[in-house]
């Protein structure tokens, strides 16, 4: 059985273990700029072999969330630096997730109050951004209909998806994440049911439905290259008012194929749909739902490692990675009350239990003072 503490090279970038941190949103950040205590919260979990950022705007259109560290600003940039570099310091990986909400966002986030935009012009029902309330005191608050991008706009947010990358090559992230999930700008231009366009970015045939988010992987791969390049996924989910619908494994099967013959580092699947292994032994051979797809999906990436994250823990991992099934396992709440998360899971140590009233803003508390396991 392959260990998930085996090192891994992830397209040239040597790791240190198969543990991936999932990106996590924990709105810490004042003025939407990483500060020291961000840094430190990264590098108390550097043991894992990657780290993906908390989803990081490329623009303050992007943005649907109050205090999330942007990557557009010199300012933010620099704030990014200090992460990396005290990642570094201490042996760790560390990509960079980058964000754009779409519609799910609100004026008071927005320049100027403008609405948020997206490839639809359809409200996110039940949707939540976090901005400002009637009464100016950050909240959770509805998206309205968002207004839908001309088809002259989609160029430059496809470049400031590259210069964001760029960006955080200069902030000496190891690459980057594009994020392509959890009903954000991508799954607006992909899912027929919310993409009302009527141009060549329609949902009318595969070529329109996919053409955003190939020009924004070809975009970035130009900028930092393919082996500095990943991408989220997740196939079934209905975050966000993003419903299923018919086309969705023709529609992953196709953007993974491309994916694979472009040679990106990796894909990151978000599982969503209520796929379990539990203690049933995974067959390789089973097919439909997303259990199918991501059989598919791996079979379409020969030089491309697949990560998965949703409610994994040890054994299900390395289940699915000596079944061949994914490459590298990625771990989201379980890092946020243990940050020596990859110590605890390799010696069988009990695990803290997080404290879910602090997941979202505030300071040190339930951020930075969870102690490891020696110190318990």
């Amino acid at each position: 059985m392959t260990s998930l503490f085996t090192p891994f090279d992830l397209a040239g970038t040597p790791l240190r273990n198969r543990v991936v941190m999932a990106p996590l949103t924990r709105a810490r950040a004042p003025n939407d700029i990483a500060d020291e205590r961000i840094a430190l919260y990264y590098a108390q979990r550097a043991t894992a072999g990657l780290i993906v950022s908390e989803g990081t705007p490329i623009s303050q259109e992007g943005q649907g969330y109050l205090f999330n560290p942007g990557i557009f600003r010199p300012e933010q940039i620099e704030g990014w630096r200090l992460v990396t570099n005290s990642v570094h310091a201490v042996g760790g990986r560390i990509v960079a997730q980058l964000w754009h909400v779409g519609r799910v966002s609100h004026p008071t986030i927005q320049a100027d109050g403008r609405l948020p935009v997206s490839a639809s012009s359809k409200q996110p029902v039940g949707a939540q951004a976090f901005g400002l309330d009637d009464a100016g005191n950050p909240a959770l608050i509805a998206p309205p209909a968002p207004r839908q991008l001309a088809t002259d706009e989609i160029a430059r947010i496809v470049g400031e998806f590259a210069q964001a990358a760029a960006n955080a090559i200069d902030a000496g992230f190891d690459g980057v994440e594009i994020h392509g999930a959890n009903g954000y700008l991508f799954e607006q231009f992909m899912n027929p049911l919310v993409n009302d366009r009527t141009d060549q970015y329609a949902a009318d045939t595969m070529e329109n439905r996919l053409r955003f988010t190939l020009e924004v992987i070809d975009a970035v791969v130009a900028r930092i290259g393919a082996e500095r390049t990943g991408i989220r996924l997740s196939p079934y989910g209905q975050l966000f008012d993003m419903p299923l619908h018919d086309g969705i494994d023709e529609t992953y099967g196709v953007l993974s194929k491309a994916i694979g013959e472009r040679g990106l580092a990796f894909v990151h699947l978000m599982d969503q749909s209520g796929f379990k292994v539990g203690d049933v032994v995974v067959d390789p051979g089973a097919e439909g739902g997303f259990q199918g797809l991501l059989r598919t999906i791996k079979g379409n990436l020969p030089n491309t490692a697949l990560i998965l994250a949703g409610g994994l823990d040890r054994a299900r991992a390395e289940q699915l990675i000596d079944a061949g099934l994914i490459d590298l396992a990625a771990f989201g709440t379980p890092f946020i009350a243990n940050p020596d998360l990859v110590a605890r899971l390799q010696n069988g140590w009990p695990l803290n239990t997080p404290d879910r009233t602090t997941f979202y803003g505030g300071g040190a508390k339930g951020y930075t003072d969870y102690p490891a396991y020696a110190a318990a």
